[in-house]
């Protein structure tokens, strides 16, 4: 089975489309995904996936592209973090590609985010883009990782370098790749992908963008991720079957998940 690690279902262009959505994740054996927070005002969409369908996992957070937007305080992201379904603190981090200027309030909502994963000790969910010295350096500084007292998280989407994902590793966090290392033109990245090892590894859409091959240029959705997780087969060269058992369980792992009555079959 497989997992889709970070999506967006509550988008007006997905959850127009739900029973559809859900049809396709099984026909795939998608089992579970989670659906992300991008902002305050919509929040209650993405707890109400979660409170609706048992396989629907959710988060709380404010993305670092949204300027003009509700700011997160610590405390707002605790409270609102304290239904079982919300599992993660996120999505967050810093995207200097996006916006330029005076990005200082990245870097405050940033920290703000972290700290409330300490607290919560809920794992962070990180966007980082152009960004990686000033999102490890504050990772760093504000004990986001496993060494320093954190609860660590992944790094979503991921397209930095193996350093960067060494860097993120190394204090605790899973890396997660998404439809882009499909591509043709992911050279870069798709060795990253070969380096970094599969009990490190998590496999997402952030549908409805990046749909991967054989899909890439329409609409992405959780059922699609199995093509991640046939893509990262074929360049580790490992059985499919193996990739899907260990990215399931990187999942459940890091997000202090309860398995349920999902069956779990060894073969994908």
């Amino acid at each position: 089975m497989y997992i889709d690690s970070h999506c967006h279902i509550n988008f007006p262009e997905l959850a127009a489309r739900m029973p559809e959505i859900l049809a396709t994740m099984a026909a795939n054996k998608v089992t579970h995904a989670l659906c992300v927070s991008v902002d305050l005002p919509d929040f209650p969409q993405v707890l109400a996936l979660a409170k609706e369908y048992p396989h629907i996992y959710a988060s709380v957070g404010v993305h670092p592209d949204y300027e003009d937007t509700p700011e997160p305080s610590v405390d707002q992201l605790v409270e609102l973090s304290q239904h079982p379904k919300i599992v993660a603190i996120g999505e967050t981090g810093l995207d200097y590609f996006r916006l330029q200027g005076d990005l200082e309030w990245q870097r405050e909502r940033f920290r703000v985010h972290i700290r409330a994963s300490r607290i919560t000790r809920k794992p962070l969910i990180i966007h980082t883009r152009s960004a990686s010295a000033d999102t490890i350096r504050i990772m760093q500084e504000e004990g986001a990782g496993t060494d320093k007292g954190g609860v660590a998280g992944v790094m979503h989407c991921f397209t930095e370098s193996l350093e960067v994902a060494e860097a993120a590793i190394a204090m605790g966090f899973y890396i997660s790749f998404s439809g882009i290392v499909t591509f043709k033109s992911a050279k870069e990245l798709q060795a990253v992908a070969r380096a970094v090892p599969l009990d490190r590894i998590l496999i997402e859409t952030d549908s409805p963008y990046l749909a991967p091959v054989p899909h890439r240029g329409k609409m992405n959705e959780p059922g699609f991720v199995c093509h991640v997780a046939e893509y990262l087969a074929a360049l580790k060269d490992v059985p499919l079957a193996t990739v899907a058992q260990q990215t399931t369980d990187n999942f459940f792992n890091l997000f202090k998940i309860i398995r349920d009555n999902v069956e779990v079959d060894s073969a994908p």
